[in-house]
């Protein structure tokens, strides 16, 4: 939940004309340890400053998500046999 609240104030400095340093020391400063990272403070301010308009992430890529079922279970059991 802090994420997407620090993604919106992310959004407000980008829009106030603040620079992406500014915005990650006004984290840092509310949010203290559990402010962003400089990495995705950065990410962050280059895709509002881009035009972003959702402050919700895009989709990753990378291993997709499971789902377990007795037919794929059998067919698994099948191919090792």
């Amino acid at each position: 939940m802090w994420q997407f609240e620090q993604s919106a104030n992310i959004k407000f400095m980008c829009r106030l004309g603040k620079s992406a340093s500014e915005t990650l020391s006004a984290l840092q400063l509310v949010y203290g340890d559990i402010a962003l990272k400089k990495p995705a403070d950065y990410d962050w301010f280059s895709l509002f400053k881009n035009g972003q308009e959702t402050l919700e992430g895009d989709q990753h890529s990378g291993r997709p998500s499971t789902h377990r079922t007795e037919e794929m279970i059998e067919k698994v059991r099948h191919l090792i046999q």
